[in-house]
């Protein structure tokens, strides 16, 4: 009988131990496909800043003189009368990566299509960053953003300490719609 016992516990033990190490093996991975996507979205990130900066020279400026900003390389959006949109960015604080964000939208109205853009968002506040990171932080049906092409951009306009250039990159969409941008941020 005790030996039966001893080798059921061993048994036990040891498929045990092979499932804790399944575990870490499936967290390791999921942490190196996480850091892949990650380093993904940084060299996405570089170059719609630089397609943002090839529209409007003095956004360099801009940018270093900021408390931060959010840069969404691929957002996209489709819609038939609801309609959403999606995307993952970066945020930068003092000119280093600061955490990862993602963008939701969700707008009702007459629209339909679909369509990819990159966003910008700066944070001319500490106050209006800081909002931002703790997930306080929401564009509504009033705030507006400039509509950029790689050709040219205007001035941003600044709402409550933040600002917002959307430049398309590929789609059509036509209609009227409200709705709104809600954030959530993950430090680095």
């Amino acid at each position: 009988m005790k030996r039966i016992s001893y080798k059921l516990y061993s048994g036990l033990v040891v498929l045990m131990l092979l499932l804790a190490s399944g575990q870490v093996t499936a967290q390791d991975q999921e942490r190196i496909m996480d850091m892949e996507k990650r380093e993904v979205i940084k060299s996405d990130a570089m170059d719609a800043k630089m397609a943002f900066m090839r529209a409007n020279p003095k956004l360099e400026t801009m940018l270093n003189d900021a408390a931060g900003y959010a840069i969404f390389p691929n957002v996209g959006k489709g819609a038939w009368i609801l309609g959403g949109a999606a995307g993952n960015g970066i945020v930068y604080e003092n000119g280093q990566v600061a955490g990862y964000t993602e963008l939701r939208q969700i707008d009702v109205g007459f629209q339909f299509g679909g369509k990819a853009f990159r966003e910008l968002i700066v944070f001319e506040t500490q106050e209006a960053l800081n909002k931002f990171k703790e997930g306080d932080f929401e564009f509504g049906g009033s705030a507006s953003a400039v509509i950029w092409d790689e050709g040219a951009g205007g001035a941003i306009t600044f709402e409550n300490g933040a600002g917002v250039a959307i430049m398309p990159k590929a789609g059509a969409m036509a209609g009227i719609s409200v709705g709104g941008q809600e954030f959530d941020y993950r430090a680095q």
